[in-house]
């Protein structure tokens, strides 16, 4: 069968995105299943976050029209603008609808949420102002912004799948215009090299949210191939049958070798995985090769 699509499943350890706050209180999100309770980080926030550091949004324009969205023209389309291939929906004048191309999973928290719940003050700050006023922190806390805060904390191991469609990259039929072979191998790449190294910033806090396992490649299905088959339960990858014989299919998997996941050799002997960097490499040269570039 025709090859149609990249996929891939990763095991990264990363913070998770917040939800609505209470008054000073912020929570992280979370999701209840399987009778507990998981935090995460939304697929809307990753997807976010890879775009940005992919540099996919570079381009991107917007406009208020009754909503604020993505500038969408006959000339900005997602063919001509890199920041249209994650999808839009523009509702000026005619409406045009473009589905993204890029599908990503909810990174969710390999075990359940244990509360670790942090607090904070802006104690310099309001000294310093009382300070400069000749005002007294203790008996004046409201005249000088005394604020203390507290949020939830939460920095996990995490699983998230990320499906591209290949056929789809480059094209809008809204406008029947397509980029060239060597604009999509270069967007495909370019989500490819922030997922290797993507990095995120979380309450003031620098993130490295590399993958530590990844597993995937070109498929012929335009689904998250390996969702259900990548587990990690107490820091340890289930190296399963129906893993080791779905990677035989074809795929490739990479893993960081420090220590992060507790059966680091028994992955080593079982699934002969090659380093991270090596496996972004094999697929990228795999996607030159699909777009013939």
């Amino acid at each position: 069968m025709k090859k149609r699509a990249l996929t891939l499943t990763v095991v990264a350890n990363m913070t998770s995105n917040y939800s609505e706050g209470l008054g000073n209180i912020a929570s992280v999100q979370k999701i209840f299943k399987n009778r507990k309770v998981y935090t995460i980080r939304s697929r809307e926030s990753l997807k976010n976050a890879l775009m940005v550091q992919a540099g996919m949004y570079d381009d991107l324009q917007t406009e208020v029209d009754g909503a604020t969205q993505k500038l969408v023209t006959e000339e900005l389309n997602a063919a001509t603008c890199r920041a249209l291939e994650g999808g839009y929906m523009s509702t000026k004048g005619t409406t045009y609808v473009r589905k993204s191309s890029i599908y990503l999973t909810d990174a969710i928290s390999c075990e359940s949420f244990v509360n670790e719940t942090r607090f904070h003050n802006n104690l310099y700050l309001a000294s310093n102002f009382a300070a400069a006023n000749r005002m007294n922190v203790q008996n004046d806390a409201g005249k000088v912004g005394l604020m203390p805060y507290q949020y939830e904390y939460d920095k996990s191991l995490k699983t998230y799948s990320l499906t591209i469609d290949l056929e789809m990259v480059g094209k809008d039929e809204n406008f029947a215009a397509e980029a060239d072979k060597v604009e999509k191998a270069t967007r495909v790449n370019a989500i490819l090299d922030a997922v290797e190294s993507l990095s995120l910033v979380v309450k003031g806090n620098l993130d490295n949210a590399e993958p530590l396992f990844v597993v995937g490649g070109i498929s012929d299905r335009k689904t998250h191939y390996f969702e259900n088959i990548v587990h990690v339960e107490e820091d340890k990858l289930n190296v399963s049958v129906d893993l080791k014989d779905k990677i035989a299919k074809g795929y490739h998997c990479g893993l960081l070798r420090g220590k992060m996941l507790a059966n680091e050799q028994e992955i080593e002997k079982e699934l002969e995985p090659m380093t991270i960097s090596g496996f972004f490499e094999t697929l990228k040269e795999e996607v030159n090769a699909y777009y013939e570039v």
